[in-house]
Order: C-alpha cells, then structure tokens, then sequence
C-alpha cells in the first residue's frame, strides 16, 4: 500500500503540485513554518515594557538625577541652584577626599593581590583527590555569602584589644605576645586591618572562579608534559597558567571593582577612623550626604568615583583581554 507521500494518478504518474506547497509536507510550505515557528520564540513586548519601565525608574533616572545634582549645592531639602564646576573645585581642595583616594587606592591593591593570590592557592589545594575536597570548598567559600556589615562585626570582635578570646588572646597564648595591637585603633593599621576582614571574606570568592578554569584545563595536556618530562612548576607555568587567564580577567576585575568602591565593612568598622586613616571615597561621599547634608557636593563626589572605577576597569580589561589573546 502506498504512503500519503507516494500517492499516484490512475496512469502512475504523480499528482501536479499546488503552487506554493511542497511535496511531502502535507501542502504547508516549510519556509512559512519555520518563519512562524521563529515569530513565536520572540518574547512579546508585554513581558519586556515592564522590566524596562522598572529599570529606567531605578536605574536610569536616580543616576542621571546624580549628574545633574553634582552641579548644584542641592542640600537633600527644598530646592537647588547650579553652582557649575564649584564642587569639583571644592573637592581638589578637600584634604580629607584627597586623603580617603590614597587609602582607596592602598586598600584596592592590598585586596586584588593578596585575596586573588589566596584564591588560587585554594582553588589548587581543592583541585585535587582528597576526599574532604567538597567540604573545603563550602568552608572556604561560606564566609563570601555572609553579610559584609556582620563580617564587620565579627572581626571588630576578632580585633578588640581587651578580648581574651581574639586575636591578641591568640598572640599571647601562643608566645607573641609582643605582636599584640590596636588592631582598628592604631591609624598604622586600621586601613590594613580592614584588608585583611575583605580578603578573608573574598577570597574563596576567587577560589571558586579560578576553580572553575582549573577545571577546564584538558587532562591531556597535563598528561603529555609529564611524558616530556615537566615537573609541577613547568607543567603549572607553561600549561595551567596561560589558561587561566579568563578566570584571572574575572577575578581581578570584581576584586579592583570591588575594592575601589568598598564601603560596608569600612564603615561597619572603624567609620573612616582612627581620624581619617580608613577613610574611602564611599566613606567620604556617604558623610558629606547623610551627616553634613551636602548632597550635590556627595553627588559630585559619587560621580568622580563611578568615572575613576568605570576608567580603570576598561583599561584594566583591555589589558587582561590583550594577555588572554597572547597567552
């Protein structure tokens, strides 16, 4: 019995065509479907026209209201007047705003270097055959999910010179005595101290991504340069190295991010203090609004900060784009 595919006329000859329909496709012409079946993967206008409205409303309109705010002496009440450049002015010429972009700066390298330099040491020490490996990456990446405020208050606690239980009762306990400080107290060393809370919450962040390119590096090649002799470094230099570099561009990215825009714990911690020896430019911009109620000269402030960490991740990316290229 003949298929509907291969139906013939009394003489044996196949049935003419219609115009427009193609044999075998039960008369529908299969350009017309696909183009029907493509229309109806596009999400309708009703499901995106909301999240845009959303967005410009949360987004769009408060950032562009900072632009223009950063030209004014609006004071968070009543109205404004532009003041043009008159902030910018006033803000090369604020010692303390000056001051707080050397500790930002300080604090930004301190992160990216060490916090990146742990993440890979633990993301290489989990990479392994060692039965407890998935344990010690929930540990190491815990501290990354939990608040920066309450991590604040944890190390304020760790930091407290007349606890018995924290640091300095660590250091006398075990002999070194003699290394016991101020931690957040001392200008020297707050700054550092707050470093150091950073990468400890950070850096299994950074485990996790290096992790990921670790895991991505074919066996193979691993394989071959040990049949031609490589050791451990050689085979980590010259074969996982060169490919971890988009995992590296990740990393170092949200770390200079990151750093440069650190508030929370900053501020959770020390307030900026002793003086001004942990102060940051979120630090600065936050007290010039909510406790001195400047807001166009915060605005201006913020409006620096976006364009300094906007300018230095494109350059920064640009580079490790250029190195993952020539890697």
């Amino acid at each position: 019995m003949n298929s509907p595919s291969e139906t013939t006329t009394s003489d044996g000859s196949r049935p003419p065509v219609a115009a427009g329909t193609t044999a075998g496709t039960g008369g529908r012409d299969p350009a017309r479907r696909k183009r029907v079946r493509r229309d109806q993967t596009v999400p309708p206008w009703a499901f995106v026209v909301p999240a845009l409205v959303v967005y410009a409303v949360v987004v769009l309109y408060p950032s562009l209201a900072g632009v223009v705010y950063a030209f004014t002496d609006w004071s968070g009440i009543g109205g404004f007047s532009f003041i043009g450049f008159d902030n910018f002015r006033t803000l090369l010429d604020d010692d303390r705003a000056l001051e707080s972009v050397g500790n930002t700066l300080m604090l930004t390298v301190a992160v990216v270097v060490v916090q990146n330099a742990i993440g890979l040491l633990l993301a290489l020490g989990v990479n392994t055959t060692i039965r407890s490996r998935s344990l010690l990456r929930v540990i190491f990446f815990a501290p990354a999910v939990v608040s920066p405020v309450m991590v604040a208050f944890l190390w304020k606690y760790v930091y407290n010179p007349e606890n018995g239980a924290g640091l300095n009762g660590i250091l006398g306990a075990i002999g070194l005595g003699g290394l016991r400080q101020d931690w957040l107290g001392n200008p020297s060393l707050a700054l550092w101290s707050v470093a150091a809370m950073v990468i400890w919450q950070y850096a299994g962040y950074s485990m996790v991504i290096f992790l990921a390119g670790l895991q991505g590096v074919p066996v193979e090649l691993h394989e071959a340069a040990r049949i031609d002799g490589a050791g451990t470094w050689q085979r980590f230099r010259y074969v996982t190295w060169p490919l971890l570099a988009p995992a590296l561009t990740i990393n170092l990215m949200l770390s200079t991010i990151g750093g440069l825009k650190l508030f929370d714990q900053v501020y959770a911690a020390t307030n900026g203090g002793p003086g001004t020896s942990s102060e940051t430019l979120s630090t600065v911009l936050y007290k010039e609004a909510f406790v001195y109620g400047k807001f166009g000269y915060s605005t201006a402030v913020a409006l620096v900060l976006a364009l300094f960490v906007a300018a230095v991740s494109l350059v920064q990316l640009r580079y490790l784009r250029a190195r993952e290229v020539t890697a």
